[in-house]
């Protein structure tokens, strides 16, 4: 199996590359960003397997050269994140439009039929009212720039994988926790920050009020249900090709409480309360609880509790 994963120097793109392998042990994957990306650590004796390429795919030349060879499967997991996108018009038109149109007609005119996973977001939604659940059968009515661009290439994947000169399938992704690294330009870092910060004894700032929900899931549940979809046959998607990835409801204060739980009311005091009214605004236009049946009727898998998530971070640290 040949795979080409765009966006491959991000987290989710460097956690998918190991789970690719176990699936597909004998897989040739090739991985690209604006940057050359690495190739995970606890993968290097399938060294030879992956091929980093840096590429900004916003230039037609060079999504024609890595497309050239015909893929088994394409995962488009590049973009400008949330707060970025609202912050840069220009720049999100330029990446999360443009630069996926570019691939999408350059697949349907070179290699019909090439199986692709795009990454979206619960962002396409609007405003919930509380206790509200929403489904992949919601109107989407998203409230930012990102959840608007993510929403126009669902619907033009839609409608290339029903003309089928794609086979598409769109995964509305949750707020992953925990991310490690360094704070990203989602709007939704801070659900990370305010336990990844403290647990490495930094100070934390929370932008939003701690009774705000959010609809969370871990990198380990967002990674297997990605590979998983690959074998997902297109008759499973009923007519529309989006499909919401098992996830859970959480309050703010609830992320509080575990990262208390696993360590301590030291780590907890780290973090401050420090109000974004923008980032607010955002997080707000999410919908929180999210009617998953369409995914588990799939075959998908379900997430780990928020404190088993907490601790499998703490876990990696050590």
């Amino acid at each position: 199996m040949k795979i080409l994963i765009t966006g491959a120097a991000g987290f989710i793109g460097q956690v998918l590359i190991p789970e690719l392998l176990k699936t597909y042990p004998d897989a040739s994957i090739v991985i690209t960003d604006i940057v050359e990306p690495p190739i995970p650590p606890t993968v290097t004796n399938h060294a030879s397997q992956i091929k980093p390429i840096k590429a900004d795919l916003t230039d037609p030349s060079n999504v024609t050269a890595l497309l050239e060879p015909k893929y088994d499967a394409i995962y488009q997991m590049h973009g400008i994140m949330s707060a970025g996108s609202e912050a840069n018009l220009d720049l999100s038109l330029k990446v999360n439009l443009d630069s996926h149109r570019l691939i999408l007609d350059t697949l349907r005119t070179k290699h019909p039929g090439t199986k692709l996973v795009f990454c979206s977001s619960c962002a396409v939604y609007g405003p919930s009212e509380k206790g509200e659940v929403f489904s992949e059968a919601t109107l989407p009515l998203p409230q930012s720039t990102y959840g608007a661009h993510k929403l126009m290439m669902e619907v033009l994947i839609n409608d290339f994988s029903r003309k089928g000169v794609i086979d598409g399938r769109c995964c509305r992704l949750p707020a992953v926790i925990v991310r490690p690294g360094k704070p990203t330009a989602a709007a939704s870092s801070f659900v990370s920050g305010i336990v990844r910060e403290p647990l490495n004894g930094v100070k934390a700032d929370l932008p939003v009020n701690e009774d705000v929900e959010i609809w969370v899931a871990s990198h380990v549940s967002v990674v297997k249900n990605l590979v998983y979809v690959l074998s997902v046959p297109p008759e499973k998607f009923d007519g529309f090709r989006t499909v919401c990835l098992p996830g859970q409801c959480v309050t703010v204060a609830q992320i509080l409480d575990a990262l208390e739980w696993v360590g301590g009311k030291e780590k907890r005091a780290l973090v401050e309360r420090k109000q974004d009214p923008e980032t607010e605004r955002i997080v707000n236009s999410w919908p929180a609880r999210i009617d998953t049946s369409k995914a588990m009727n799939m075959g998908m898998f379900p997430d780990e509790s928020l404190k088993q998530i907490v601790e499998g971070y703490v876990a990696r640290l050590k």
